[in-house]
């Protein structure tokens, strides 16, 4: 592996003169090229210690009468944040924080049957292992020695569990059925060297300040909008990977966001938010002032309209779901059931599971993950990625061509007939990573207007019977519980919901229901699509953390979706008005001070 090192070394060391940054930092472009080296220098560093200390523990780490690991995985993310928030008109927090984690995977056994599995109930609660456990933090200082250190108190930790867990397994499969097939443990997958160059991570804080003052000081003027805030974050994940297989890569993410939320109450007491969320890959992407306040200017007219809005009962019918809506639904419904470790997970519900070749959504639609995707639209997408937290290459992959189901999606835990990784195995932090969604994109053969759309929603009301038809506008997101545990169910929170007339198509804002159903009924009754695609960014929580992630999905229509009763608490709002309600105007022609 050492000539593998200097070649990552050199790449570093020379700074990819071909992608500099957008503009110069302060200090000229002399300044520039010495902060370049430095960081190429530190990065060279730590790589080059997690190297060294790879091969001392795969060379040396074995307890006498014990299989010795055949595989040993180092992985440390960097990661720097800047946050800015504010309420009223003023700025309520303003942090700036450093924070480097490892993650260390140490497997015993081969790769058709080794120690890797879910942890049982005894691990979770602490009651089976070790009384002290490795802290998983990496120095911020770039000091090679006290990281080696970190990755050899965490090695020899994760390589005793590693034993204990083998032996475990290997006594659990006395009970499995004879002749039960069952799906090698790691897949074989050809070590990638790549090293990204540094990226630019401006943040202009003093800029983003008067920003956030001026937009939230937008909201004193309407007493009804009690509470607002918005968020400004600014993220830099650089992230070291290698393993005893021979990977060693350095890749660098930046992504910023800007956050807008309110909340009103109804005069019923049901509490109602809205808000808008901004992503980019760049500083510059980012909204302009002007359009902050404009997108705070729509906060408040739909609030203020939904209060208005009348309650609806309960509603089972057509409805049409807006690209974010529909975007939430396929990702719940159909894309958390096909990461490929539910498929092996006796306590998952495996919606999915033996199905490939079989036909599982309607004929006219295709569902693609393709983190190598950039861009949809003009948007940069949230889950775009060069390689996943194994090391793994990503790449498109088609789960679903013209209904029938094509592949899962795969981490490094192979599943059957699947034997190879297509570079979905992610997480956040320090976590384990599994096969998660990337850029969930949603295509269709069966696309029309917009304004065909809603006819062809006015006629299946008329069908069924109903009075009225509805649009979901907008969704704040959603929940879907994948497990034997509970029911195979999911749930969305939609924001603006239009009751449409079966005769005339009037449309009318109402409020008091969120979206409910069970997966394969839902989505196997979209009857038709729009012929325009938006995509839509976020972050997906689930077994291996918060990562990042995009849909682009056309509008649909959906033959039968069910709304059910929100909860409502009945609360009054605020007992006095706001305080600056009460605040006399300034003269006219005088300057406000703040």
């Amino acid at each position: 592996m050492l000539p593998v090192l200097a070649a990552l070394a050199l790449a570093l060391a020379a700074g990819h003169p071909e992608r500099p940054p957008a503009s110069p930092p302060p200090g000229g472009s002399h300044a520039r090229e010495e902060r370049d080296a430095k960081g190429a220098d530190d990065r060279a560093a730590i790589l080059g210690a997690m190297t060294a200390e790879l091969a001392r523990s795969s060379e040396r780490l074995r307890l006498q009468g014990y299989d010795a690991p055949y595989f040993v995985g180092y992985q440390v993310k960097d990661v720097a944040r800047h946050e800015l928030a504010g309420r009223y008109g003023a700025i309520f927090e303003d942090a700036a924080r450093r924070d480097r984690n490892l993650y260390v995977d140490v497997r015993v056994g081969g790769y058709e049957f080794d120690s890797s599995g879910p942890e049982d109930a005894a691990q979770l609660l602490g009651l089976d292992g070790p009384s002290w456990y490795a802290p998983k933090d990496a120095p911020l200082d770039g000091d090679v020695q006290a990281l080696r250190t970190a990755l050899w108190l965490a090695t020899d930790e994760r390589y005793k569990e590693a034993l204990a867990s083998y032996f475990k397994k290997k006594s659990r499969e006395v009970y499995r059925a004879a002749g039960e097939a069952r799906a090698p443990s790691f897949s074989r997958e050809e070590p990638n060297r790549h090293v990204d160059p540094p990226r630019p991570f401006p943040f202009d804080r003093e800029r983003w300040r008067g920003i956030v003052r001026d937009a939230t000081a937008l909201f004193r003027t309407h007493p009804d909008v009690f509470d607002s805030s918005m968020k400004v974050v600014a993220e830099r994940h650089v992230r070291w990977f290698a393993s005893s297989e021979g990977a060693a890569i350095v890749t660098e993410h930046v992504l910023y966001g800007v956050h807008l939320n309110a909340v009103t109450r109804a005069p019923d007491g049901q509490l109602l938010e809205n808000g808008r969320d901004f992503y980019a890959r760049s500083e510059a992407e980012l909204p302009t002032p002007e359009q902050v306040r404009d997108a705070a200017g729509k906060i408040i007219a739909e609030l203020e309209a939904l209060r208005r809005a009348p309650a609806i009962d309960p509603y089972t019918g057509p409805a049409i779901l807006e690209p974010e809506a529909a975007g939430v639904l396929f990702h719940e419904a159909v894309g958390h059931r096909l990461e490929g470790e539910r498929m092996e997970d006796d306590k998952d519900g495996q919606t999915y599971k033996g199905q490939i070749g079989q036909p599982v959504l309607p004929a006219f639609l295709t569902i693609v993950d393709d983190p190598t995707l950039a861009s949809a639209g003009g948007i940069s997408l949230n889950g775009s990625y060069a390689f996943d937290e194994q090391g793994v290459a990503a790449r498109r992959t088609v789960l679903v061509k013209e209904g029938k189901l094509e592949s899962y999606l795969l981490s490094r835990k192979p599943v059957k007939p699947f034997e190879r990784s297509n570079g979905h195995g992610r997480s956040a932090g320090a976590r384990a990573p599994m096969a998660r969604m990337a850029n969930l994109v949603v295509e269709s053969s069966r696309r029309v207007r917009w304004d065909e759309l809603k006819r062809l929603l006015m006629a299946e009301a008329r069908k069924q019977g109903k009075r009225y038809g509805l649009v979901i506008r907008d969704i704040t997101g959603g929940n879907t519980n994948t497990g034997t545990y509970g029911y195979q169910a999911f749930k969305g929170t939609p924001r603006l919901v239009y009751r449409v007339d079966a005769k005339t198509g009037a449309e009318e804002l109402v409020r008091g229901v969120e979206l409910v159903g069970t997966p394969l009924a839902s989505v196997n009754k979209v009857l038709a699509t729009s012929d325009a695609s938006r995509a839509f960014n976020g972050f997906c929580g689930a077994e291996s953390g918060y990562v990042p992630v995009s849909t682009v999905a056309p509008a649909v229509l959906v033959g039968e979706l069910e709304l059910q009763r929100v909860s409502r608490s009945n609360e009054r709002g605020p007992l006095l008005p706001s305080p600056w309600s009460e605040v006399p105007a300034p003269p006219a022609g005088a300057e406000a001070s703040r």
